[in-house]
């Protein structure tokens, strides 16, 4: 019966009550940060239904071009996340620098970092997109947070979490013990507990990264696909799948329900570059909720949270899923680098011709 299921914000009271000390400001404020993804939801979910011309776009901090719905997405966020009194400052994906809280408003002392929609390179062939967020604490005294007030490595982290737009709206959080996922009840209007304390499962077949990237990869990286791509006859011994949905939010919750690896490695397509993903409010918040699920998240050569922010849009290399698999990764990338040959002898990446030579 419906009203017999666990709301989120049942859980997020009942959660807080099996603690010594309660905290009913974080609890007011994952209710604000689950309203604004209902929000971000319905206007995903309307398309081009909506005739409005919609906002203003350009080209973010990160040079990427905005689509309508990115900045939509970031203004729900900000309005109704603000005005509660229990956040200090900001950080989005699509601002260039941390987000003062109005004047009027309350001042608390949690910081909110977040990309208000993963994936919206996806919105106009209606693939799942998402909103990715993780919760600091500002440092004591601090009131008007500046940058480096948010350059917290990811163990500092109070809750992480993501909402997913796709054929059901979901919104997977942790709050330091165990992952659970909520399903979008429209009825109703609420999300409710459908995926309780969920596990990655240890034993994978499936990876997922951009093959057209493969001429920049670092040999570990070529390595492992080899392996994978080699199948039954390689060295693994078992057929692999490749999936590549270009929205971080799909594919983690994918690793959350059937295991796998996912790997946005570092590479040499831009040298300023070290990586693809944003540490702050991408890979701190997945790495969170992975390692909560029983996987691990790895730079290649370090684990992500433990990692030092040194600004606010910092990118870093991820790899992330099934533990076996970041660890078997990770131990390449360590022979790499201490000098041990890799050897590689599959078609995959070499040199091929549609002509045959003498």
């Amino acid at each position: 019966m419906p009203h017999r299921r666990t709301t989120f914000s049942k859980f997020i009271i009942e959660d807080r009550r099996r603690n010594a000390e309660p905290d009913t400001e974080l609890a007011a404020l994952l209710n604000d940060v689950q309203r604004a993804c209902k929000f971000i939801a319905s206007a995903v979910s309307r398309g081009k239904l909506d005739t409005s011309a919609g906002p203003p776009t350009g080209v973010n901090v990160q040079g990427e071009e905005q689509q309508p719905l990115d900045v939509i997405a970031n203004e729900i966020f900000l309005n109704t996340c603000e005005w509660g009194g229990q956040l200090c400052g900001m950080v989005s994906e699509e601002m260039d620098e941390p987000y003062a809280i109005a004047p009027g408003y309350p001042r608390g002392r949690y910081l909110l970092v977040f990309d208000p929609l993963d994936g919206s390179s996806n919105i106009d062939i209606n693939m799942t997109v998402g909103t990715i967020f993780s919760l600091l604490r500002a440092p004591e005294g601090v009131t008007e947070p500046k940058a480096e007030h948010f350059l917290q490595p990811g163990t500092k982290q109070v809750a992480a979490g993501f909402a997913l737009y796709g054929p059901t709206s979901m919104l997977v959080l942790t709050l330091g013990a165990g992952v659970h996922g909520f399903t979008l009840d429209r009825e109703v209007g609420a999300f409710t507990l459908t995926h309780p304390d969920m596990r990655i499962p240890e034993m994978t077949c499936e990876f997922a990264i951009n093959v057209s990237n493969e001429r920049f990869w670092e040999p570990p990286v070529r390595q492992y696909v080899e392996e994978c791509v080699q199948g039954k006859a390689g060295p693994r011994g078992v057929d692999f799948n490749m999936r590549w949905i270009a929205s971080m939010v799909a594919e983690v919750h994918r690793i959350l329900i059937r295991g796998g690896l996912f790997m946005y490695p570092r590479d040499t397509k831009d040298p300023a570059r070290p990586g693809r993903l944003r540490l702050l409010y991408e890979a701190n918040p997945m790495a969170m909720i992975v390692e909560q699920a029983g996987g691990a998240a790895s730079t290649g050569r370090e684990r992500i949270l433990d990692v030092q922010p040194t600004a606010i849009h910092q990118r870093i290399p991820v790899i992330l899923g099934s533990r076996h698999e970041v660890e078997r990764l990770v131990r390449y990338h360590d022979g790499h680098d201490r000098g041990e040959p890799l050897v590689f002898s599959t078609p995959l990446f070499n040199t091929r011709s549609l002509f045959l030579t003498a």
